[in-house]
């Protein structure tokens, strides 16, 4: 499996990162398949510059042909994201990308990706953790920046318990409004009471907005809340975590 993390790739004008991540998936789609997108949240602070809530993106790749040549492989592969984030690059923005193999994700790259989300850390810190675990990384303008997010974005993936899913598999639409709950499991999704953890196999829930669930235990999870008595609609509403 291949983990590519990307961060500070837009403007206030500019499509988000979510979108540049799917744009990525569907660019390399020939010879990768998309597992998952997720969203990860890092620290919010006054310190950090972000356009909106300091949110990195990572996405996970299984190759359609095996690994023989994996080296040029990912070559190719770096290639090809570096050309696209180029093309989409964002006046006022500090893009950053990370490719790594998954095996390459060590302890030191998670806790690093933990650090992100409640402390600030420095560009060399991360260059220093990619480097030392032979992880590509690298700035594709303005300050490089986004260096940080996206080697966080690979590390907080890899502990397969963090972020919110913003593409399952190769699913490029959105379930959205009121839905059976069979339409969620087809999907490869786990739905969760977060009141006792039970599953939950039929019914209906109400999304917010878009079906946005978690990954927990390296499992896509969508946690739920039963309607409350005298609530217009019956069944279950989602659970939208940040």
């Amino acid at each position: 499996m291949i983990l590519i993390g990307i961060d500070d790739t837009d403007n206030a004008e500019s499509p988000g990162t979510n979108q540049l991540a799917k744009a990525i998936a569907k660019e390399v789609a020939r010879d990768w398949k998309c597992e998952r997108i997720v969203r990860h949240q890092l620290l919010q602070d006054v310190q950090i510059p972000c356009t909106t809530r300091n949110g990195a993106a990572s996405i996970l790749l299984s190759p359609r042909f095996g690994l023989d040549e994996l080296e040029s492989q990912m070559l190719s592969l770096i290639h090809q994201v570096r050309e696209l984030m180029k093309r989409s690059f964002a006046q006022g923005s500090d893009p950053g990308i990370c490719v790594t193999s998954t095996e390459n994700v060590t302890e030191c790259v998670k806790q690093f990706g933990f650090r992100c989300q409640f402390e600030i850390v420095s560009m060399n810190e991360a260059i220093e953790v990619a480097d030392k675990c032979s992880i590509h990384l690298e700035g594709l303008g303005g300050t490089n920046g986004g260096m940080i997010g996206a080697l966080a974005a690979v590390g907080l993936a890899a502990t397969g318990n963090d972020g919110r899913v913003v593409q399952i598999g190769e699913w490029i639409d959105d379930l959205t409004g009121t839905q059976p709950i069979e339409n969620i499991l087809s999907r490869g999704v786990l739905v969760r009471n977060i009141d006792d953890d039970e599953p939950i196999s039929d019914g209906t829930v109400t999304l917010d907005k878009k079906l946005r669930p978690s990954l927990r235990d390296n499992r896509i999870v969508l946690f739920v809340q039963k309607h409350r008595v005298g609530e217009a609609s019956s069944g279950y509403q989602a659970i939208r975590f940040q």
